[in-house]
């Protein structure tokens, strides 16, 4: 574990010298947490403040209910913090490999005796650790600002359905896991951290799917949907953490990298 201690250590050394690291950081939970924050400012004036608690069996036999109404519009906002858990580690593992040959720093930790595991397990963790913390932040800065926006406070419930905590708080690491090792695998193989950031950004296309697909009546998200996604989750972060252990050669990396 010291090994790894370490590697996150110097990661976040490394990483944090990168304007383009903290713009992403600080600058993409800000933006997603205030869009359903205005959504909510601006419907606000709807929602019948009855005090009952919202919830899909009130919803499903009284879709007209204006608080409903509000918790709908707001929900398919919610997505966007899935968002987060993605976009920070992607960008932080496409420069981790790239970024420390162009510093002439990959060299000398590819000569020191830690295995390959602790080195990627370091790197993602030091990737994944950041984004997790940005997401529970951003998810609490939001429950926060609806509750002082909110005229009728019961609809914060809605908010707290288990479908969107099991989304936000274990869907979105897992999804972040295969990110960071997905990057990890990309970011081996090419020469410009650029490259390996832009390619690695097709993670997000399949979450823009499911956001515009959900807003289209496409995709209906539910607290099974999301639980079976979490199951495979796990199951994709075991192989592509096997196939990224596997990739990463680091003769191959030094000798093709001279």
């Amino acid at each position: 574990m010291n090994k790894i201690k370490i590697i996150i250590k110097k990661e976040w050394a490394e990483v944090f010298k990168n304007r383009m690291v903290i713009f992403t950081v600080a600058f993409l939970p800000l933006i997603l947490t205030a869009i359903p924050l205005i959504v909510l400012s601006t419907t606000n004036n709807i929602a019948s403040g009855s005090g009952q608690s919202i919830s899909s069996e009130i919803c499903a036999s009284d879709p007209n209910n204006p608080n409903c109404m509000q918790v709908f519009l707001v929900s398919q906002f919610l997505m966007m913090f899935m968002l987060i858990p993605l976009a920070i580690p992607v960008t932080f593992a496409a420069y981790s490999i790239v970024g420390e040959k162009n510093n002439k720093s990959l060299e000398p930790l590819l000569a020191t005796p830690i295995q390959t595991s602790e080195l990627l397990l370091g790197k993602s963790l030091a990737a994944l650790i950041p984004a997790v913390i940005a997401t529970y932040g951003s998810f609490l800065c939001f429950l926060i600002g609806a509750w002082i926006i909110l005229a009728d406070k019961s609809i914060i419930i809605a908010f707290l359905d288990i479908r969107w905590l099991i989304a936000i708080i274990i869907v979105g690491p897992l999804m972040a896991f295969f990110a960071v090792n997905l990057s990890l695998m990309i970011s081996s193989r090419v020469n410009d951290p650029r490259a390996a950031e832009q390619i690695s950004m097709i993670v997000i296309v399949p979450v823009l799917a499911i956001f515009f697909g959900q807003m289209a009546g496409l995709i209906v998200l539910n607290t099974v949907v999301i639980s079976i996604a979490a199951i495979l989750l796990i199951i994709f972060d075991v192989l592509v953490y096997y196939f990224a252990e596997k990739v990463f050669q680091r003769e191959i990396i030094l000798t093709r990298w001279k």
